[in-house]
């Protein structure tokens, strides 16, 4: 085991000094690993862990907080209990990588150790101020009271950022006065920089019922003030938490710093809704002057109608600007839906979505995410279908990769639109619910049609989880339901098995195609429909890997019509090296 342990730390110091000179190999942290993870660290023996998503090496994690590349390092921080698979004792978890695929654990970034965070270091955010981060964070403290608090490096030349200083004579720096709930205060943003001199944040907050994101400034990111209006609020919704505001560009891809409010941009407000566990936002305008953020018209107070970020199974996502490629980066907490008791047993809990590029889409309305392009450096093997005609009622299987561990692309083309269903107007409000009354065995009009991911080897496909399509003709218009049935995922007993469905945000008629890419990593199947406009993330734990069965993939048509496959290609992935020993952190003193 010694041997071991000197391997690990030699080959992070190589991974360390491959940074100082700017130019990583792909292969440094991936293949190079395989055999090490594998016949070392025992990995193989868990078939629900993931190969390529975020976690931990054990325990519970949850929100992703305070992301940022710094000196040549990606870093990422989340709420994490080190003594445990389920939630309690949070503290910040940090990891680093060189490429946003592969991560080395460090120690805790933050413990709870204050009176001001002694009951848990909740989620926040990383700002960069005068070229160093600092994190703002909640803590709740010994009265149990949510407070935001500030923490500093304790040396900015250290890349890997190894300590960090929460000050006792100042913290915390902002408490729930008067009007303020003291149990729903929390999750400061990223700070932005006003032409006025001044920094600002936005605080998630329930004021008498009313969801408000409060905004504070500060001259000096150590004092902070409460502004007398919030940056944004709502009547009809609740607590809002984890919120996070961003300018997007309405002509480019590239990301922006959170401080730019000029030029041809718009802004993004994203928060989590704790009534229904999503992560919704808005799209409009930031007036600085008043420090109010405006929607743009068509929006409702009604969450119902809101965008979502994510239809499927992920809550309190955080994002980042990364300076090195000019893009913004999105994290979300991807939660469990198996036992309590399987999580005690498997000894973790929770991991993150493959982070993903987001930006605006041309029509300025709807934000696109799509995994980064880091990610084509785990493709290995691959198959693929071009110009294939899937009948009516066919089912065709995708062979000659392992399909548990893949990334599987493909282009549906509708020969009609005639014979699509009538849509009725109440459909908007509940898909979820339309969703739950087609099954991927029932015979539609044009559609179902999807892939069938992680399915037993058995005649009839006893477990399998379907991803679908099905279009509507609405007056003089299409719409594309986009539905995810998890009922027959899994035999295994206390396993959440709902229904996930949204329309997406796509006219069909223009070319009759719809894309899917879909990310299956043994327990998480991560879902982008039509480029990205719409995306649904599910957890799903079949039966049949406990025995050892292979999963099989396949593409089907239950529609009346034939659906061609204008072309498919699904690639076998690798695993990557996602923080293999956290029980030994690789230290202060270690490197």
């Amino acid at each position: 085991m010694a041997r071991l342990r000197l391997l690990h730390a030699l080959l992070f110091q190589i991974s360390i000094l491959v940074i100082k000179i700017d130019a990583v190999p792909s292969s440094l942290l991936n293949s190079d690993y395989q055999q090490i993870q594998d016949h070392c660290f025992g990995n193989e023996i868990d078939p629900d862990r993931t190969a390529f998503h975020f976690q931990p090496s054990k325990n519970w994690l949850n929100d992703p907080n305070g992301p940022m590349y710094y000196k040549g390092l990606y870093h990422l921080f989340y709420q994490y209990n080190p003594v445990g698979p389920l939630w309690g004792n949070i503290t910040w978890g940090h990891s680093v990588s060189t490429d946003l695929v592969n991560w080395e654990a460090l120690d805790l970034a933050l413990d709870r150790t204050d009176p001001f965070d002694i009951n848990g270091c909740w989620s926040g955010s990383v700002t960069f101020v005068a070229g160093e981060p600092v994190i703002l964070y909640t803590g709740i403290d010994d009265k149990q009271r949510n407070v935001q608090n500030i923490a500093f490096p304790k040396n900015g030349s250290d890349p890997l950022l190894r300590e960090w200083v929460k000050p006792s004579d100042y913290n915390p720096i902002m408490v729930p006065g008067g009007d303020i709930d003291p149990d729903n205060f929390r999750d400061p943003s990223t700070g932005w920089f006003g032409q006025d001199g001044y920094w600002r944040t936005a605080v998630g907050a329930n004021m008498k019922g009313r969801a408000e994101i409060l905004l504070y400034k500060s001259q000096d990111f150590a004092n902070w003030t409460r502004n007398e209006f919030p940056l944004h609020e709502s009547l009809s919704s609740g607590m809002w938490e984890c919120p996070d505001f961003f300018p997007v560009s309405l002509s480019s891809r590239d990301g922006l710093d959170p401080s730019v409010n000029t030029g041809n941009i718009k802004h993004v407000l994203k928060f989590g809704l704790m009534k229904t566990l999503r992560d919704y936002y808005l799209v409009g305008t930031y007036d600085e002057k008043k420090d109010v953020f405006i929607p743009d018209e068509g929006y409702e107070d009604d969450y119902r109608t809101w965008p979502v970020l994510d239809y499927g199974h992920i809550y309190a996502s955080k994002s980042f600007f990364d300076g090195k490629k000019k893009r913004r980066i999105l994290w979300s907490w991807v939660n469990e839906s198996d036992s309590e008791a399987d999580d005690i047993k498997k000894g973790w809990s929770g991991i993150q979505t493959f982070p993903r590029a987001i930006w605006l889409d041309t029509n300025g309305k709807q934000l696109i995410q799509w995994p980064i392009e880091e990610i084509k450096s785990l493709r290995k093997q691959q198959v693929q279908l071009r110009d294939f005609e899937l009948q009516s009622g066919a089912r065709h299987e995708i062979t000659g990769i392992s399909t548990s561990q893949a990334n599987v692309d493909v282009e549906f083309e509708l020969p009609s639109l005639e014979g699509a269903e009538l849509f009725d107007d109440s459909f908007l409000l509940d898909p979820s619910k339309l969703c739950d009354e087609i099954t991927p065995s029932d015979k539609g009009g044009i559609g179902p049609f999807g892939l069938l991911v992680l399915a037993s080897d058995v005649e009839g496909l006893e477990e399998h989880t379907g991803i679908f399509f099905k279009v509507y003709k609405n007056s003089d218009k299409y719409m594309v339901l986009m539905c995810s049935h998890l009922r027959s995922s899994s035999r295994r007993e206390g396993v959440y098995k709902p229904t996930f469905g949204a329309f997406v945000g796509v006219d069909i008629s223009k070319d009759k195609r719809i894309s899917l890419r879909t990310l299956i990593d043994h327990s998480v199947v991560e879902n982008f429909a039509a480029g990205g406009r719409t995306c649904m993330t599910l957890r799903v734990y079949p039966k049949h890997v406990l025995t050892g069965q292979t999963s099989g993939l396949y593409v089907f048509n239950l529609g009346s019509l034939d659906v061609n496959i204008k072309e498919l290609n699904a690639w076998e992935m690798a695993r990557a090296r996602v923080n293999i020993r956290n029980d030994e952190f690789i230290s202060k003193d270690s490197v």
